[in-house]
């Protein structure tokens, strides 16, 4: 039986594409699946048998330390030259989706006092 290796939720095509790729490069049986067409599932990617799926994990372990040193350095580095994204940065790309972000939060937070004020007065 098939064991899911990994979910592509919130996944990059990138990183996506090294799966497949170290999958294959170690002949290890793997088959993908779609995402579903309302959004129920992301799809994922899945070792056929089950006497590789020691391995597959191993390398799948491998794989996410590497990625993760290289991404936490490519980050330390942009943030280093200034080219890293700041809160200043979005705000000046996406103002309207920060102000509708904010104003959601101070509504939030209303809806969740109001039973406290109502209590008070």
């Amino acid at each position: 039986m098939a064991k899911l290796l990994l979910n592509l939720r919130h996944v990059s095509d990138d990183e996506a594409a090294d799966v497949r790729a170290f999958l294959e490069a170690n002949a290890i049986a793997f088959y993908e699946t779609q995402p579903s067409r309302w959004g129920i599932s992301n799809g994922g990617i899945w070792v056929e048998d089950n006497g590789q799926i020691a391995e597959a994990k191993r390398l799948m372990a491998d794989y996410q330390k590497q990625r993760q040193a290289r991404v936490r350095a490519e980050r330390e580095q942009a943030v280093r030259d200034g080219s890293a994204e700041t809160f200043a940065d979005i705000v000046r790309e996406q103002p309207l989706r920060v102000l509708l972000t904010l104003l959601a939060i101070v509504f939030l937070l209303a809806l969740v006092a109001l039973p406290v004020w109502l209590l008070h007065h």
